[in-house]
């Protein structure tokens, strides 16, 4: 009799939850300054643009609306990030989190402040391997594939090159050194020789010491996983200044358009890659982009993608409240159901509504494999005549 009670009184409250128009704010924290800033315009952009699309509906949750609240994570400061997001919940009311960025940052947020609040979090950029094994209490998702995927698929890339030896540097951090670490394992283990592997500081003024060891080591090319508006760029401009390599590989997190205006032709043939597809989403995701902001950028279909889900978990499970809705991430983001893709959230919520089910596929080929994260899917690039293009899609 008591659990029938209970099951009662949950469903009132949901049916509660659901019934009145609600203002639902969405905390955006990421890092507007620090070492990828040049990367977040078009990210927010693209998470707001969901927000957008969905609140014009008036589909949510009886005309619900959707807000936008921004905070500044500053990508490697985790006591600014965690004070950004505490604010934001206890000032703002904030709902749900779209963030972190960077992978430190987004442990302390999800740590400190999501965890003990009971509110959901989905990162479209953090790729940590720590962070699929976190204590999240179901909270915790990210539609950006883990940095133990991207490892494989860099040593991949460079050994179908024919780089069989590469110098490594990496940003002192987790995302650094998760990233680092999966892709020396990988790299060696299909046969390639790493001559150094060496952590370096970000905000230093001067990196010769740094290149002038990783230059002595030697290697085919320097494999640069950094941060484009940081140390990694600092590491790349001191190398060519120095002569100690002309070519580099970079990872997502130089993958930015500022290097392109940072170094343009001079690292004419380096390679790189980040995630990416040529699904039929991320076409409609730059038709509905049209001139607005850079579709292609990193990470930016990500968070638009990690917008979405949270907005249809919400109309699935009929409640604003994460500890409600965190349980209808994965189903509304996976088969069975009717495909979603950018442009498509309004139908979704109509289907929803209707006690339908949806496959949400977005911008980024969304599918969601536990612990709540993105298989993962990767643009590999050439730089050429200055440009970054396209080689294939991985």
């Amino acid at each position: 009799m008591k659990r029938l009670l209970w099951a009662s009184a949950a469903s009132s409250l949901l049916a509660a939850t659901a019934s009145h128009a609600e203002d639902i704010k969405i905390g955006v924290i990421l890092g507007f300054t620090g070492p990828v800033e040049s990367m977040i315009p078009a990210m927010a952009s693209g998470a707001e643009l969901a927000m957008k699309e969905v609140s014009d509906s008036g589909l949510l949750l009886n005309g619900s609306t959707v807000t936008p609240v921004r905070g500044d994570s500053t990508c490697i400061d985790s006591n600014a990030a965690v004070a950004a997001a505490e604010r934001l919940v206890t000032s703002d009311g904030i709902n749900a989190i779209l963030g972190g960025d960077c992978s430190g940052v987004t442990g302390a947020i999800l740590s400190n402040v999501a965890l003990p609040n009971g509110i959901l979090m989905i990162s479209p950029s953090a790729t940590s391997p720590a962070l699929s094994t976190a204590e999240d209490d179901g909270l915790f998702f990210r539609t950006a594939p883990s940095g133990a995927r991207e490892g494989v698929v860099m040593s991949e890339i460079l050994l179908e090159q024919g780089i069989t030896s590469v110098a490594l540097t990496y940003t002192n951090n987790d995302y650094g050194k998760g990233l680092a670490e999966t892709f020396q394992e990988s790299y060696t283990e299909r046969g390639g020789s790493i001559t150094i592997s060496a952590a370096h500081e970000d905000g230093k003024p001067d990196y010769s010491a740094e290149v002038g060891a990783l230059g002595a080591a030697g290697g085919e090319l320097l494999v640069v996983v950094g941060y484009v508006d940081q140390g990694g760029s600092g590491l790349v401009r001191a190398a060519l200044d120095l002569g100690a390599f002309d070519r580099f590989h970079f990872p997502a997190g130089m993958m930015g358009a500022a290097l392109e205006e940072n170094f343009g032709s001079e690292i004419e043939g380096s390679s790189g890659q980040h995630p990416g597809t040529d699904s039929p989403g991320a076409a409609k995701y730059a038709e509905i982009v049209g001139d607005k902001f850079d579709a292609t950028s990193s990470f930016s279909p990500e968070s638009y993608d990690a917008a979405a889900l949270m907005l249809l978990a919400m109309q699935a499970a009929g409640s604003s409240d994460s500890k409600v809705f965190k349980n209808k991430v994965m189903d509304v983001a996976n088969a069975p159901g009717v495909q979603i893709f950018p442009g498509d959230l309004a139908k979704a919520l109509q289907i929803l509504a209707d006690g339908g089910e949806v496959d949400y596929v977005g911008a980024s080929a969304v599918e969601m494999i536990p612990p709540g994260e993105s298989a993962g899917n990767y643009r590999q690039v050439l730089l050429k005549d200055g440009k970054m293009t396209t080689v294939k899609y991985r």
